[in-house]
């Protein structure tokens, strides 16, 4: 299994109205991301928007396509967009750290 971490910067001035999102995830994009191969994925906020993510996939390139290729994904990202600093969509700027310890 890949662990996969990535950091995202919510805008300040959206860190409420981005947790109120993340406390009613749809159901069709959480099935989705369940079928794409998306385990134990979790968003840790700070106040400053240091948005980071953590998950663990067979394939992190398999599963960010396999999530790509959905509607529910397409719809969701098109609504959050305007939540992050990065111009490019979340999933394009989800660029995995280099693991360099683990404590198994």
């Amino acid at each position: 299994m890949q662990r996969v971490c990535f950091l995202l910067t919510v805008r300040k001035d959206r860190i409420d109205e981005y947790r109120e999102r993340h406390a009613a995830v749809w159901p069709d994009m959480l099935a989705a991301l369940r079928a794409a191969g998306w385990h134990n994925y979790s968003l840790f906020l700070r106040e400053d928007g240091l948005l980071v993510g953590y998950l663990e996939t067979p394939a992190f390139d398999a599963a960010r396509e396999a999530m790509a290729a959905t509607e529910v994904n397409e719809r969701w990202q098109r609504d959050m967009a305007e939540f992050f600093e990065q111009p490019e969509a979340a999933d394009e700027a989800m660029v995995p750290l280099t693991e360099v310890f683990h404590l198994g």
